[in-house]
């Protein structure tokens, strides 16, 4: 049996110790003298010597008395670890018992004893006191301190968003701002205008983030930076909120024929994709932007992305750095990191120390692994002191009606399942289980493919019951193009009119397609990409939203809810999410939720998955039986400690055909997680498309230039014609 060298070394001092006790009763001292005598040990953290000349074996001197911190351990060396538990406590965790720190906790004045957790916390205020006392005890005790930025933003004082003086924003726009509007615009000038606005989809970000704007409209030029498909909704927006900024000093970055008027001194605002800011770092850091606005911020997520490094350039000359996401972290702390460092560039160290104390960061063969988390009560705490302001839409639109998720699962007669199928899915299945965290990716990439091939008879089949038996409006959001095809394909079958939205839908097309879907009777339906319709739309004249596909970022699906369920909404709002067993929907799932776990400890949630009513696809039922409510739960006990979430997982099928409960491991969580990077990809390739469609246009463009020079050189042969005719005439009449 092996052995680690901290099991080697506890052994080895346990049996001198015990060769002493045994040594000082043979010499009846009493015990007191045994328990404080020291020995000299070499430990982890070298010789401890208690006098001069001391000898391992000889009687101890009964005259002798040690001090009050005698009685420290000698077998091991004791650690722990200090952490926020509220802003004004903090809490102590140590590796083991220790008397003289016990001790030591009794001797500060606001201590408290947690009987519960087993650990004492202190004040805030008696910080420094408790960290003086603990160093008494080194080596033998090592407490970790808090860090530094911890400790600067608990103690520096922040102005109270109450005694903010809204006058200098634009009349216009201050007049449209909702009461809880006006507090995050207050909340965003406390924090000197660089914080994130991460209030719930359909709150009115946009509005807040151009009342900071209008604010420190000294400050300008204004970059805003978002998505391909939400350049022109900013730019009405300013137009419609802000009518003092002229038109023409509005300038949307597309391409370098637009370099000219950016770098123009009388342009104001320029508004920017991610992608087009990537492409012209150097033009918009020359710019030397006073105020940034980033929307959808959490495509910052990755440190190694372009366009996160772009903008850290161009953010660390601006005054003002404004961040706008319903959903800052999509699946996990790590993702937080960039965004924090574009508001306060110098307040963390470096990813490492970041990732080390709240992503449980440890070191691998492959580099460091960031896909977990840790001491999450304090990263919340910090985050709400001093970065980001969230609102839910429970909590201030009392009017709104509440949203209700639905799980379906479809009929398992109308799967697209052969026997080679079948066979083929299952052996996915175990290859994702059974394959290195560094492969599963791929492996799930394929599966997730697969199922998608399999879901679409059943897909196409309930779609068809859902026309004929409800006439209300609704949404499907897919992200296979087969999947989408075929639920275009099904709805043009049944005549039914509607809006399809995907990567390479021109983005003037798209507001046509939005007003339509919002104003038009006949327009029942619309078809939508995940990745690349799932935020910046609002299509409140929904009353179904559909899920033919799951995506692995929980952010990306509650994004997509939100089309439908935001501000503007008149009515309740159901979401149906359409799952098959034996498909990527068994693993992915559970996964979802396993996430948004994360983000409610964090304080960035408020959602989870699993109080969904769980439904059956019928071949020959009344779609109605889909329309339960949902269901009130009472019971604590079904709740994970500290948040809203009920311990249900994805029913799967037992031998005896009835639903029961899959279990997923952490270390299946953890790798899960590591699939996020994909979201980048598609991204990157939506943005492409919506790139390549302005080159399209351009080259449309060209090509009317080149018709009208073609004409142009048809009119000069005309009139060398008409000269040679006059000429004619002339050499006649001579």
């Amino acid at each position: 049996m092996s052995c680690s060298k901290e099991e080697i070394e506890r052994k080895r001092l346990a049996a001198i110790r015990k060769r002493q006790e045994k040594i000082l009763s043979q010499s009846n001292h009493n015990n007191d003298s045994i328990a404080n005598t020291f020995l000299p040990l070499k430990s982890s953290v070298g010789i401890v010597k208690s006098s001069p000349g001391f000898q391992p074996y000889a009687k101890p001197d009964s005259s002798k008395r040690s001090n009050g911190n005698s009685s420290i351990p000698i077998t091991s060396v004791v650690t722990g670890t200090t952490y926020l538990i509220s802003e004004d406590r903090f809490e102590v965790n140590p590796s083991e018992f220790c008397t003289p720190l016990i001790n030591i906790f009794k001797t500060i004045h606001s201590k408290s004893y947690d009987s519960n957790s087993k650990l004492w916390n202190f004040s805030v205020k008696d910080y420094t006191d408790f960290m003086n006392k603990v160093s008494s005890l080194v080596p033998h005790v090592v407490i970790g301190p808090l860090p530094a930025y911890v400790l600067k933003i608990i103690n520096t004082p922040i102005m109270h968003p109450d005694n903010v003086d809204l006058s200098p924003i634009e009349k216009t726009l201050r007049d449209k701002l909702m009461p809880f509007q006006e507090y995050g615009v207050r909340f965003a000038i406390a924090r000197r205008g660089r914080c994130m606005i991460a209030d719930d989809m359909g709150l009115g970000k946009t509005f807040q983030a151009l009342a900071v704007a209008s604010y420190y409209r000294n400050d300008w030029p204004l970059l805003i930076v978002t998505t391909s498909s939400m350049r022109e909704t900013w730019q009405s927006k300013i137009h419609e909120l802000l009518p003092s900024v002229p038109m023409m000093n509005i300038v949307t970055l597309t391409s370098s024929q637009d370099s000219q008027l950016v770098a123009d001194k009388q342009t104001e605002v320029v508004i920017v994709s991610f992608k087009i800011a990537s492409m012209h770092k150097e033009l918009l850091q020359s710019k030397k932007f006073g105020v940034i606005i980033v929307d959808e911020s959490h495509n910052l997520k990755s440190h190694k992305a372009q366009c996160t490094v772009a903008l850290a350039r161009v953010g660390r000359s601006a005054s003002r750095v404004i961040l706008l996401s319903g959903t800052p972290a999509l699946s996990r702390p790590a993702e937080l990191y960039t965004q924090l460092a574009l508001i306060d560039p110098r307040l963390f160290p470096s990813f490492t120390d970041y990732g080390k104390r709240y992503c449980a960061g440890k070191q691998t063969s492959f580099g460091w692994d960031m896909t977990g988390q840790s001491n999450l009560p304090e990263l919340q705490i910090i985050l709400q002191k001093r970065f980001l302001i969230r609102r839910t839409k429970d909590e201030v639109l009392t009017k709104l009606e509440e949203k209700t998720r639905e799980t379906v699962l479809l009929d398992e007669s109308l799967l697209q399942f052969t026997n080679e199928d079948q066979q083929g899915l299952t052996q996915m299945a175990k290859n994702y289980q059974s394959t290195r965290s560094t492969e599963k990716h791929a492996a799930l990439i394929t599966f997730f493919s697969k199922s998608a091939e399999v879901k679409i008879p059943a897909i196409c089949k309930y779609i068809k019951q859902l026309l004929k038996e409800n006439d209300s409006k609704f949404l499907v959001f897919a992200h296979h193009r087969n999947m989408i095809n075929a639920i275009c394909s099904t709805l043009d079958e049944m005549n039914t009119n509607y809006i399809c939205i995907v990567g390479s839908t021109p983005t003037n097309i798209r507001a046509e397609l939005v007003e339509r879907f919002q104003h038009s009777a006949a327009c029942r339906g619309g078809v939508l990409s995940l990745t690349a319709a799932g935020a910046g739309l609002t299509l409140t004249a929904a009353d179904l939203v559909l899920f033919a596909e799951l995506h692995w970022n929980p952010g990306i699906l509650t994004q997509a809810e939100s089309r439908a369920h935001r501000l503007g909404r008149a009515g309740r709002v159901r979401v149906r999410y359409l799952l098959a067993r034996g498909t990527a929907d068994d693993c992915m799932w559970p996964m979802l939720q396993g996430k948004l776990d994360v983000l409610n400890d964090v304080g960035l949630g408020g959602e989870t998955f699993e109080n969904s009513t769980l439904t059956h696809q019928g071949s020959q039922s009344d779609i109605t039986q889909y329309l339960s409510p949902r269901t009130n739960y009472k019971n604590k006990n079904d709740y994970i400690p500290g948040t809203n979430i009920k311990k249900v997982p994805l029913p799967t099928k037992s031998n005896d055909n009835k639903p029961t409960g899959s279990q997923q491991t952490e270390s299946e969580l953890n790798s899960f997680m590591e699939f996020d990077e994909t979201d980048e990809l598609l991204a990157d390739l939506v943005e492409d498309s919506e790139v390549l469609a302005d080159l399209n246009k351009n080259v449309d463009l060209h090509a009317d230039l080149n018709k009208d020079d073609e004409l142009l050189a048809d009119l000069d042969r005309d009139d060398e014609l008409l000269a040679n005719l006059d000429d004619n005439e002339l050499f006649a009449t001579t």
